[in-house]
């Protein structure tokens, strides 16, 4: 039984469910999600001068920060991108919480980047394409704004290399918040709270990079908690381990480790049969869903042209745009389907209002065309297989961190 019991730390270890880290735990080392990190600076109403002097005069907001994710995604943490080149801190963090509901980034007051990538839709938003200045809309839907963290290129074609070259794209296009640059750092340097936080966080001030350093910084906090599709897989590794038979000795032999399968059985209770079985279709050659939907995000961060839109007489050519490489006609990057039930339409084109037609998408084998991927195939999935499938994704959704949306500078 000991020896089990030491297998059984090893898996425990590797999966750990143990809560995030505060800042009195270790001030420089926290765990994404841990809502302290995203809500704003402590009071209510405006944020005023005298809130944001006392706030940039805690030598613990400016400190760098040694990033964990949380249990699930924290698979993934070998992918953390952009931190090399741009360190959180708790003050980026917040001033660029700020930017990110700020209205006054557009040329009329009206957008923000939460116009179109909002909490209150996963992070992205109900409508098919994104609407801008004016009502305009694009041609695109609006990707998820969570998890960024992992991903190095952005947007749905990969046109922007960084999540900073991504933050301030939104800024000076026409259809989404119609300002330049120029005007957008003019406004901010207006506004005395911005200038005091932009001066003490950056050497140069206020210019539209430090803009996108700040947004991006807020974004990578931004990550998805663990579902209960995460709790089953920690349940899944203990009972590999051990016979069933042999479990009610845990509890005597090893009270801890007996605590972590006991809270990992509690958080995946929710996870139905029909979800489980679908994790297995998900997860197999019969459903090939990890041919493109891989690792902890369920993203391989890649392009494929999976046929949609491709009947249009002028279809959306997606990835081929920024290479002009042949292959590359119709492809888009892969979305992560965690918390997928939230982000609805699906699709770069949002033409997909359920999960339900996104599966039936996928089980024909997408449409036909001459650029479509090699890993899009007909699947022959039966009825209650597609249910099955559904019913995983919903499965894969976990809490986002709480946000304060209202304070801004006055």
């Amino acid at each position: 039984m000991k020896s089990i019991c030491l297998a059984l730390a090893i898996v425990a270890t590797s999966l750990s469910l143990a809560g995030n880290l505060s800042a009195d735990d270790k001030s420089d080392k926290v765990t994404l999600g841990d809502p302290a990190l995203t809500a704003g600076i402590p009071g209510k109403g405006p944020l005023e001068m005298s809130d944001i002097n006392k706030w940039l005069a805690d030598p613990a907001n400016h400190k760098p920060l040694t990033v964990e994710l949380p249990n699930g995604l924290n698979a993934a943490a070998g992918q953390i991108t952009g931190l090399d080149a741009n360190p959180m801190t708790r003050a980026k963090i917040e001033l660029g919480r700020q930017l990110y509901f700020d209205p006054r980034l557009s040329s009329d007051s009206t957008v923000s980047c939460s116009s179109c990538h909002h909490p209150d839709y996963g992070w992205a938003f109900e409508s098919q394409f994104g609407i801008g200045v004016d009502g305009q809309q694009g041609g695109r839907n609006s990707p998820v704004a969570f998890n960024r963290i992992l991903s190095g290129a952005q947007f749905w074609d990969g046109r922007a290399g960084s999540l900073e070259d991504q933050a301030v794209g939104p800024i000076a296009n026409p259809i989404e918040m119609a300002n330049t640059h120029e005007n957008a750092v003019k406004t901010l340097k207006n506004i005395p709270g911005y200038k005091a936080e932009f001066d003490k966080i950056f050497k140069d001030g206020v210019t539209i990079d430090n803009v996108g350093k700040a947004i991006a910084t807020f974004e990578r906090a931004i990550v998805t908690g663990p579902a209960p599709y995460d709790y089953y897989e920690v349940v899944r590794s203990f009972e590999k381990q051990i016979p069933a038979d042999e479990l009610k000795f845990l509890k005597e032999d090893d009270p801890e480790l007996y605590k972590k399968y006991a809270a990992a059985k509690e958080g995946a209770k929710t996870m139905s049969e029909s979800a489980r079985r679908g994790r297995e279709i998900f997860f197999s050659e019969k459903g090939k869903c990890t041919a493109c939907h891989a690792g902890a995000n369920f993203t391989d961060e890649q392009y494929h042209n999976l046929g949609v839109g491709m009947d249009a007489e002028k279809p959306d050519l997606g990835r081929y745009e920024v290479t002009k490489q042949e292959k590359d006609k119709g492809a888009f990057k892969t979305p992560t389907i965690r918390n997928i039930t939230q982000t609805a339409p699906y699709m770069h084109d949002g033409s997909q209002k359920t999960l339900e037609e996104v599966v039936e998408w996928y089980d024909k084998g997408g449409h036909p065309n001459a650029y479509l991927s090699e890993k899009v195939q007909k699947l022959n999935l039966t009825e209650q297989d597609k249910t099955d499938l559904v019913n995983f994704m919903k499965a894969c959704t976990g809490e986002f961190p709480k946000i304060e949306t209202g304070r801004l500078p006055k």
